[in-house]
């Protein structure tokens, strides 16, 4: 099935707008999403839609969350090597 591979890199169903959404922009819109559905008086259509939209905003926060995980453990391995910035002056 194609759509695990799809989901697996955080692509399905995921539009160029999500895309380009920061972190606090996606969890924001996902908070309200949320109240939304918590609060009710919507119909089941349109709960649905909030449902999808929030598994979206979901994904466009995951991806955000991976990526700042990938850039710490990137910088802590370099640390690590002694190839990052490191204690300027710790032995002076």
């Amino acid at each position: 099935m194609t759509s695990n591979v799809s989901e697996a890199d955080g692509t399905t169903g995921t539009s160029e707008a999500d895309r380009a959404l920061g972190y606090e922009q996606a969890r924001d819109e996902l908070i309200e999403v949320v109240r939304r559905l918590e609060a009710g008086g919507t119909t089941l259509e349109e709960s649905l839609a909030l449902w999808e939209r929030g598994e979206e905003l979901a994904k466009v926060c995951r991806r955000w969350l991976d990526g700042a995980r990938a850039r710490l453990d990137a910088a802590l391995a370099e640390d690590e090597d002694g190839t990052g910035g490191g204690d300027k002056g710790a032995g002076a």
